[in-house]
């Protein structure tokens, strides 16, 4: 069974909120966009993308003919397909729409995602929005930032000590509607009872680091609506420079 609650905020210095979440759970599907562009394109953005996804995990798992335009991968599962193809097409529409839209040109979203079926936990992510996995209190990140820093970081460029002061550290180096084609790495995780997921834009992980995360994550047995405020309020406290996003989930095995 899963339990799950979403929560989003401008911040303290935006005048615009450009995240999008998504909690459906008719059909298991989670999900956090932070978008970006001029004017409010990122809100555009981000909030297509929200929709696409959810229109084709909906019709994927329930219509038997449903068209999939860049076929089956073998090596993979139905939902993890499912949810390859469902951003896959949030990409081409959010390009399409700022191709044709002069307002719109280079508008684009991060998306981190989750299918669940059973205890499997399916996740695609494109930028730097994450998935965080709680278990046993501790707090692991299961996604891999789409970011010159994180690039530069496992090619040994910078040292985690320059992170935070260099300038490039909030550039993406994949977006969706960024280009016309995007490729998606999929991950499979086993849900364990009591496992926590946080889906989140780096409104939240930018402003406070894994280990406030955790603590807030594991401190309280908390409903899960006021673990996502005091997320929230703790990436405020500490500036609030972005919007801030966060999905929250919790897995038992209990039906």
């Amino acid at each position: 069974m899963i339990e799950a609650f979403g929560r989003t905020d401008v911040g303290r210095r935006r005048k615009v909120n450009e995240d999008s979440f998504l909690v459906a759970p008719e059909s298991n599907l989670y999900a956090v966009c932070d978008g970006m562009g001029g004017h409010n394109a990122g809100e555009v953005a981000s909030r297509m993308a929200v929709e696409t996804l959810a229109a084709f995990v909906e019709r994927s798992g329930v219509e038997k003919e449903i068209t999939w335009p860049w076929g089956l991968d073998a090596n993979l599962s139905f939902d993890a397909n499912r949810l390859k193809t469902a951003i896959r097409l949030a990409n081409t529409q959010v390009f399409q729409s700022a191709d044709r839209n002069e307002e719109l040109t280079g508008m684009g979203t991060t998306v981190v995602a989750l299918l669940v079926s059973g205890s499997t936990m399916t996740i695609g992510s494109a930028g730097d929005s994450r998935c965080y996995l709680v278990r046993d209190g501790k707090l692991q990140q299961l996604t891999q930032d789409d970011s010159w820093v994180s690039a530069a970081l496992g090619e040994g460029i910078l040292n985690s000590d320059d992170v935070e002061r260099h300038p490039l550290r909030n550039v993406i180096t994949k977006a969706v509607g960024a280009r016309d084609s995007i490729d998606i790495e999929i991950i499979e995780q086993t849900l364990q009872a009591g496992d926590v997921a946080l889906l989140c834009s780096d409104g939240l992980h930018g402003m406070i680091d894994d280990g406030e995360i955790a603590r807030i994550l594991v401190s309280t047995p908390d409903t899960l609506e006021d673990v996502t405020a005091r997320l929230v309020d703790a990436a405020n406290e500490a500036g609030g420079r972005d919007n801030v996003s966060v999905v929250l989930l919790r897995y038992s095995d209990d039906g």
